[in-house]
């Protein structure tokens, strides 16, 4: 390894290395967005170099381009039609594996393509991980047609919800609105607690305006966390199973030379 990593790349490195195991030739993968995510693409990559082959749908243009440096084929969904299996980071999972995920904006086209998919593995270190979701902020991602009163509409709506906290606000990349690969907003909900999730994300998909929320739940299969000494555990939803390994981390400095 040509350098020693951080205790969180270290972690988001293992649990990379230990997704792509899961991937067979011949698959269709979804491709997720984010830093973890960004670990997962490259060491597929290295797969792929290796002889590998197999086809990624991307979630977000940054992992498209990324997923190309790597030599990684990279087609459509709607090319694609299913997905044998799709690898994504989260900012939160709880124990029964549901999720917040947006925080790189790219919540739409990850949650299209993870529901596309046979299966949904989240690679993650062990800070993602809470007793509740909603201390990460809920993303929302909105059209920008009548954005101030679709964000009215939610903020009374989270009166009548089971949550801690009812603060709404647009997201902003530096003086501007943000703007997703489809051209939309962002409202982040500082929800603090969420008490049930499964009705949030019902409710605030029937808001006029909004088109989809960070909410992922019954999607995630398997979920892989990363920690810094290398171990990773992984927990299967559907079999109850949890399994800890150690991780080989010498080729992770190549890597992360890239990454960082």
């Amino acid at each position: 390894m040509s350098e020693a990593l951080p205790p969180i790349d270290t972690a988001k490195f293992v649990a990379a290395k230990k997704a792509v195991e899961y991937v067979e030739d011949g698959m269709k993968l979804g491709l997720g967005t984010g830093s973890t995510a960004a670990w997962m693409v490259k060491c597929l990559g290295e797969l792929v170099r290796d002889g590998l082959n197999v086809v990624g749908v991307p979630t977000s243009t940054r992992t498209a381009e990324l997923a190309r440096t790597q030599g990684i084929k990279i087609t459509t969904l709607d090319e694609a039609k299913w997905l044998d299996l799709t690898i994504d980071g989260a900012d939160e999972f709880d124990g029964e594996l549901n999720l917040i995920k947006g925080g790189g904006g790219a919540l739409l086209q990850e949650k299209i393509v993870a529901t596309a998919s046979d299966q949904m593995i989240v690679i993650s270190d062990v800070s993602k991980q809470v007793d509740r979701l909603g201390a990460f902020p809920l993303p929302v991602e909105v059209i920008p047609f009548g954005m101030k009163i679709t964000q009215a509409l939610i903020e009374e709506t989270l009166v009548s919800m089971d949550v801690a906290g009812q603060k709404v606000t647009p997201r902003m990349d530096g003086q501007a609105l943000y703007v997703t690969d489809e051209g939309n907003h962002i409202l982040d909900l500082h929800l603090q607690r969420i008490g049930n999730v499964r009705q949030l994300a019902l409710v605030l998909n029937q808001i006029p305006g909004v088109v989809e929320n960070g909410l992922f739940v019954d999607i995630c299969d398997k979920v892989i966390i990363g920690h810094s000494d290398g171990r990773v555990q992984t927990r299967d939803i559907v079999t109850g199973e949890v399994q800890d390994e150690q991780i080989g981390q010498d080729d992770a400095g190549n890597i992360f030379s890239d990454i960082g």
